[in-house]
């Protein structure tokens, strides 16, 4: 008695479920992609200015201590003192900078709310470091 086994393994594989997953996988990340905002700060690093425009004003330096505390040309200085300090230099409607050198321990909410202020009154803000 010659009983052969008929059951041979086939080696064919099926894409269709495989390239139906991929596709919503590709629209599932087409979609939340556009719907991230990023969270950027403008910031502008000590270098070469693009512009043909050079600063007609000489620009103002805030230092950030480690404590949080704001010194502007060697003197302490409130937050407030800050905020007028920059609107007076955005009323001049001249390219002005901001020179921004925080300590490198400082928290970030204190850097932001510099920045934040010069972005209000549309001063160009550089971030320079203390070293």
């Amino acid at each position: 008695m010659g009983l052969k086994k008929r059951n041979k393994a086939n080696a064919e594989f099926s894409m269709s479920s495989l390239t139906d997953i991929i596709f919503l996988l590709l629209i599932f990340f087409m979609l939340t992609s556009s719907m991230v905002v990023p969270n950027a700060l403008n910031l502008k690093l000590p270098g070469k200015r693009k512009s043909n425009t050079e600063l007609k004003a000489p620009p103002s330096n805030v230092v950030i201590k480690r404590n949080g505390t704001y010194w502007m040309s060697g003197k302490r200085v409130t937050l407030n003192r800050i905020e007028k300090a920059v609107r007076a230099l955005g009323a001049k409607g001249r390219p002005v900078s901001l020179i921004l050198t925080p300590d490198p321990n400082v928290p970030n909410q204190y850097v932001v709310a510099i920045m934040d202020i010069a972005f209000r009154y549309h001063v160009e803000t550089i971030l320079q470091d203390p070293y």
